[in-house]
């Protein structure tokens, strides 16, 4: 039978169920569940700053910047918590191990969360910064040719819909999506969906008390914006990298976005991670889970490999 990882079951056996708490509390249960040492790696420099929203409104920034010369790819990091839960501060761990480790400029967005901000208002601030980031990449130290979108669970659906909304609306060119653990549809049609022998940390109750949060009505998780995988074309969208895990009632909707993707001719790499929960992708340091390393690992070499296949057929001038 399998079983999670001792070092992961360690760190998220004792988390009580999310849809059991207040909102306000399990903000803060999110916040110390991700709270660690944020001096895990050197970077050249963090900020914060804002930038023009919709809604007459300013989404709030936090930029990452790796040592060295650049340019560097951009990548537009949408933290999770359901939509609901987590902002910049409680995922600066992560962004900055996403900045030293892919070597890129990370840009976080603390888009506005449920219930006080329901849909498509976090989505709307996402896409408002990947605009402003992508015509701002010289200021950045970034390269225009490289703007990335990523983010888990929750982020992970952001960062497919803000990917469908660039596409739809003719906005940034993005060169490639990375989605941990997405979550990818409404519907709950994969619920009764085996995930190996039990789920951790999130469960089909936590999944329900988040979509109840973040929707007006159930009329608006039908859209594609909201759930991804109900969209009836997902052609000519960027590259794609989605991660999965064994113990995750998310598993088997982000497996079939993979695989929807590939039927749509868009490049997707897919890597299901065994023993492993939601969560494990955020657990960088002590107590430190060596497959979020390896996952961290894992999308590097796939964006190496995109950029490498892009850069082999531009087009270049011969020589007179």
């Amino acid at each position: 039978m399998s079983e999670p990882h001792p070092d992961i079951e360690a760190v998220v056996s004792e988390v009580p169920p999310l849809h059991t708490l207040p909102v306000e509390a399990a903000r803060e249960g999110y916040a110390e569940f991700l709270s660690v040492e944020r001096e895990l790696v050197s970077l050249a420099n963090v900020s914060d700053s804002v930038v023009p929203g919709p809604d007459d409104n300013s989404v709030p920034i936090r930029v990452y910047t790796p040592e060295g010369d650049g340019p560097f790819p951009v990548l537009v990091w949408m933290h999770g918590g359901g939509f609901l839960l987590g902002d910049v501060e409680s995922y600066d761990p992560v962004c900055r191990v996403l900045a030293d480790e892919l070597d890129c400029v990370v840009v976080a967005p603390d888009y506005r969360l449920a219930p006080e901000h329901k849909f498509p208002a976090g989505l709307r601030d996402c896409y408002a910064v990947v605009e402003w980031a992508a015509s701002r990449t010289e200021i950045l130290n970034g390269r225009p040719d490289r703007i990335v979108v990523g983010g888990d669970s929750a982020g992970g659906n952001l960062a497919a819909a803000v990917s469908l909304l660039a596409r739809d609306k003719r906005g940034p060119d993005i060169d490639y999506q990375v989605l941990v653990y997405p979550t990818t549809t409404f519907s709950f049609e994969f619920a009764d969906e085996p995930s190996g022998d039990g789920n951790y940390f999130i469960t089909e109750p936590d999944l329900a008390w988040s979509w109840d949060h973040y929707l007006e009505t159930d009329i608006d998780g039908m859209s594609p914006y909201a759930s991804p995988l109900r969209a009836n074309d997902l052609s000519d969208l960027p590259p794609a990298t989605v991660l999965t895990a064994e113990f995750d009632p998310l598993r088997e909707e982000g497996i079939a976005y993979a695989e929807r993707l590939a039927d749509h001719g868009v490049p997707v790499e897919h890597t299901n991670y065994d023993r492993m929960v939601h969560s494990f992708f955020t657990n960088l340091a002590e107590p430190r889970v060596e497959p979020a390393w390896e996952a961290v690992a894992e999308i590097g070499t796939h964006l190496d490999r995109a950029f490498e296949d892009d850069e082999r057929t531009v087009e270049r001038p011969v020589p007179a």
